[in-house]
């Protein structure tokens, strides 16, 4: 093997890694949904968690991947240890589907059924449909499918240009010294566990001893070693992806590795007493790239097995090697911007979570006009100050998502975030500016004349329902919900007017006092400005439905049809003043 070969070998690995990045990738996009409807269902139930490690790392073809993600789950704060144990031994039985994928490089034999199965032959078609798809196809979904051929052609043209650059090898004496003493299981595991360490990748490191036992020169005592070595080094990715996390994550990371551990300190001894039992002959024949795929299976597929009911004691492991109480969690974790749709999910979570607090301070600072309690009016500024901060954090976060290669529904939903997420937190603040009036009252010891507390328990009840509309409208997209939002708005336009008329009225005659009436057009100038911003959330929740409206579009046509007309006669109705 020459220095053109080893410029192949490298090549070969290159087109292999970024094959299964496209791949990985596209399978992602493509079945993001899935995604997250398989995070719904994290529960601490074993069988559940093994499932969806197992079904999650198999769509996305990386186990690296899968630990990942669940580092950065338990840095949110979306799930215990003790549910990623079960997903991370999930991950590891389903890191084995991609090396079975990669045997069919050794598939050989001359008859017509056993081509169709040979690289060299399925590849090119694969690859071809893949360019119509992705380049002629207008389908989004085919588009990705497309995306997904191709790296799944790249990647196995990758596979068969390594094994072709290492061919040769079978008669080099340099790599014959090499295959013997990797024979060796101790010198196995650490080169398994370095090369894979280096390539970051597990399938690649399995993809590369593949390509090497096409030779024929690798024997099963110097493939199983190295196997055992390659789960080790996979940890990597978990390790690199809890430096700077909380420490619960980081046990996550320990647990992957101390599982991978002690699954090789078990079967070592083990392989070690055959190995010897049966001499120095023992598994001398050469090892098949089919062969490579059912040791890595069985390996996996046994370990898996024997830590399911050992859980708990991977749980206390890794607490004793991480020590230390527990965190806050992360409100918005980076590592989850790896896998898009997932960071998506997250990202409406976090804003949902923002809606209901600012819906809450604006609600109880309507109670505070009737009792007014300082403890209350301290929260609802501690409630304002937590939505600052979710709208800082929330809108940076969207702005790095929005950058990512994303599905166009997804791209649409991470602007409709992007577009509500000021108008909860100018909502918060009016629900601050609300509960100032109530305390100047107080503090002036003040207060309106019976005919102000009627007309402002008429108001109040009309935005109570406009909020249970909007917050019903944005977090669960509730279509009828946002139609309502704009005829509810025009009424509490109109009852702030007549209040007004009213208060002014009222203070010709004496029955009410200046200051009282500061107090009172402030607290309905924030009610209108809160209607304004629950139009532009439930507008940007249509248009998003519809799709081919802009928001100004939106409330032309909403506010000059039949059914707003009814829907406002119904609501004026039911908010009139007496």
């Amino acid at each position: 093997m020459d220095i053109f070969d080893g410029l192949t070998l490298i090549g070969g690995l290159a087109l292999f890694l970024f094959g299964m990045n496209l791949m990985g990738g596209a399978l992602e996009k493509r079945a993001g949904h899935r995604l997250r409807d398989l995070l719904k269902n994290v529960t601490g139930k074993p069988i559940v968690g093994l499932a969806l490690g197992t079904g999650v790392t198999a769509l996305m073809q990386s186990s690296s991947l899968t630990t990942v993600m669940v580092v950065g789950f338990i840095n949110s704060g979306l799930m215990t240890l003790t549910q990623s144990v079960f997903i991370i031994l999930g991950a590891n039985l389903g890191a084995t589907v991609t090396p079975w994928i990669l045997s069919l490089s050794g598939v050989s034999g001359g008859s017509f059924l056993l081509s169709l199965f040979k690289p060299s032959t399925f590849t090119p078609v694969l690859a071809l449909f893949g360019v119509l798809l992705h380049n002629f196809s207008k389908s989004t979904r085919r588009q990705e499918t497309g995306l997904v051929l191709l790296g799944f052609a790249v990647l196995m043209y990758g596979m068969e240009i390594m094994s072709g650059s290492v061919a040769d090898l079978r008669t080099d004496p340099a790599f014959i010294g090499i295959v013997s003493a990797v024979s060796n299981p101790i010198v196995g595991i650490a080169v398994g566990t370095l090369v894979t360490v280096v390539i970051q990748s597990s399938s690649a490191s399995i993809g590369i001893l593949m390509a090497l036992s096409a030779t024929g020169s690798i024997p099963i005592n110097a493939a199983v070693p190295i196997i055992i070595g390659q789960n080790i080094g996979t940890c990597i990715s978990a390790a690199l992806a809890a430096v700077g996390a909380s420490k619960e994550a980081k046990r996550a990371a320990a647990a992957h590795f101390i599982f991978n551990v002690l699954s090789a300190l078990i079967f070592l001894p083990l392989y070690l007493i055959i190995y010897n039992l049966a001499g120095w002959s023992f598994g001398t024949e050469a090892v098949l790239p089919v062969e490579i795929a059912a040791i890595n299976t069985g390996y996996k597929l046994i370990s898996v097995l024997l830590f399911m009911p050992l859980s708990g004691l991977l749980t206390k492991l890794a607490r004793a090697v991480v020590r230390g109480g527990s965190e806050d969690a992360v409100l918005l974790d980076e590592r989850l911007l790896a896998t898009p749709s997932v960071a998506l999910a997250r990202s409406r979570s976090v804003e949902r979570d923002m809606a209901k607090l600012a819906a809450d301070g604006v609600l109880a600072s309507f109670g505070l006009f009737s009792q007014f309690d300082e403890k209350k009016a301290e929260k609802i500024e501690a409630w304002e100050k937590k939505v600052d901060e979710y709208e800082d954090k929330l809108g940076s976060y969207l702005v790095k998502l929005s950058s990512s290669d994303l599905l166009r529904k997804d791209a649409v939903a991470v602007s409709q975030l992007l577009r509500c997420l000021s108008d909860f937190e100018r909502v918060s603040d009016h629900s601050v500016t609300i509960m100032r009036a109530a305390r100047e009252l107080k503090e002036k010891k003040s207060g309106f004349s019976p005919a102000a507390e009627a007309e402002l328990k008429v108001v109040f009840a009309a935005s109570e329902e406009l909020i249970q509309k909007t917050l019903s409208a944005f977090c669960d997209g509730d279509g009828q919900a946002a139609v309502e939002v704009e005829p509810i708005c025009k009424v509490i336009s109109s009852l702030c007017e007549k209040i007004r008329a009213a208060h002014v009225e009222r203070l010709t005659k004496g029955e009410c006092t200046i200051e009282t009436g500061f107090v009172l057009v402030d607290t309905l100038t924030a009610l209108e400005r809160i209607g304004g911003h629950a139009s532009n959330i439930a507008g940007c929740v249509l248009e998003i439905g519809k799709q081919e409206l802009d928001l100004h579009e939106y409330l032309h046509l909403v506010r000059h049809g039949t059914e707003y007309e009814r829907r406002y006669a119904d609501y004026e109705k039911k908010y009139r003043l007496e």
